[in-house]
């Protein structure tokens, strides 16, 4: 009895003696780090804040001339007016007007030779309604692009790459006198679409 419990006893001196060595090192780390550290600061020299600029291109109808068109033959044209104007207050690396068309696919924008063709202008001013659903320029007259009507085309220096600037733009839609018989009877749903994309990024 005696013996048994000697050993109980000097079982948990052992524990106790172990319990200590880890508080022991613990207190030793610990006073690792009461050591002082000099420190200072100053008020902020300057400050700065950073704000992002708005991005915002719109474009509106230029004309009052009706959109959908029917019983087009070869050789006729449609020339309608889009005014376009960068209203955000970034400059932009470019602006375009792609054309895209609704299917199913028709001959009218999958024939790229005797197809639907469109031709792009921009006026300085913005364009004059005429006779026979026509738009004249009264002052700086320029074209931008012809070819296909399904593409993309970049305006290239216009105005509304600059802040507050504004386009005047023209798309004259045609079917070329090429077309044969076998463009008859068929249709294409259009739309018109102006991107304008931000100038690279630079060092500020």
């Amino acid at each position: 009895m005696s013996s048994t419990t000697v050993t109980a006893t000097s079982s948990t001196a052992r524990k106790v003696i172990g319990s200590l060595g880890v508080l022991g090192a613990a207190a030793a780390v610990a006073g690792l780090g009461t050591f002082g550290t000099f420190t200072d600061s100053a008020t902020p020299v300057q400050n700065a804040t950073v704000d992002s600029g708005t991005l915002s291109i719109s474009a509106t109808r230029g004309d009052s001339l009706p959109l959908n068109v029917a019983n087009l033959v070869p050789g006729d044209t449609i020339t309608r007016a889009i005014t376009i104007k960068n209203d955000g207050n970034l400059p932009l690396g470019s602006v375009s007007l792609a054309a895209t068309a609704a299917a199913p696919a028709s001959i009218l924008t999958t024939d790229a030779t005797n197809g639907l063709q469109m031709a792009v202008k921009s006026c300085a001013v913005a364009w004059t309604p005429g006779a026979n659903n026509t738009l004249t320029c009264s002052s700086g007259e320029r074209s931008i692009s012809t070819g296909q009507i399904i593409r993309n085309v970049d305006l290239g220096a216009v105005a509304s790459l600059a802040a507050n600037g504004t386009d005047y733009i023209a798309y004259t839609v045609s079917l070329p006198l090429s077309a044969d018989n076998t463009f008859q009877g068929k249709s294409a749903a259009l739309t018109l679409t102006v991107t304008g994309a931000q100038k690279t990024g630079t060092t500020r």
